[in-house]
């Protein structure tokens, strides 16, 4: 093997496992059913925002996403699919999303319980994360 080839390797592959370390398993294969959870943890909620890293409200939005994974860790999952692309296509597809950013919350059990579209204010999407017990 080439020594850059095996140099990038023992790079990369803590640095995949330093950026997964909240225990997210997005799946990287786009033939895969997207209907597998893609969730290691059982949350109270996953907070699944669908959109793109080239939209301005998704943009917005990015900050927010921050703020209530490391507010709520532990009782929320939040995952992010930029749908513009060749790995996100299949989600947006699966939870027909008609708008980015689209926000789709879960409960406990996988269940879809609330949709939004568009930018989401933090304090009117913290409301629906209480209505499945977040605190």
């Amino acid at each position: 093997m080439n020594k850059k080839i095996i140099l990038l390797i023992f790079i990369l592959f803590p640095l995949v496992f330093a950026l997964n370390k909240e225990g997210v398993s997005i799946k990287s294969d786009p033939s895969k059913d997207v209907s597998e959870t893609i969730v290691t943890s059982q949350p109270l909620v996953t907070f699944i925002e669908l959109g793109s890293v080239k939209c301005i409200p998704c943009k917005m939005m990015q900050p927010i996403m921050a703020d209530v994974e490391k507010e709520y860790a532990g009782q929320v999952k939040v995952v992010f699919y930029d749908v513009w692309t060749k790995m996100g296509q299949p989600y947006g597809q699966h939870y027909k999303i008609r708008a980015i950013p689209t926000q789709i919350f879960l409960d406990k059990d996988g269940k879809e319980y609330f949709r939004h579209e568009g930018f989401f204010p933090k304090e009117e999407l913290i409301k629906i994360l209480k209505q499945e017990g977040v605190k």
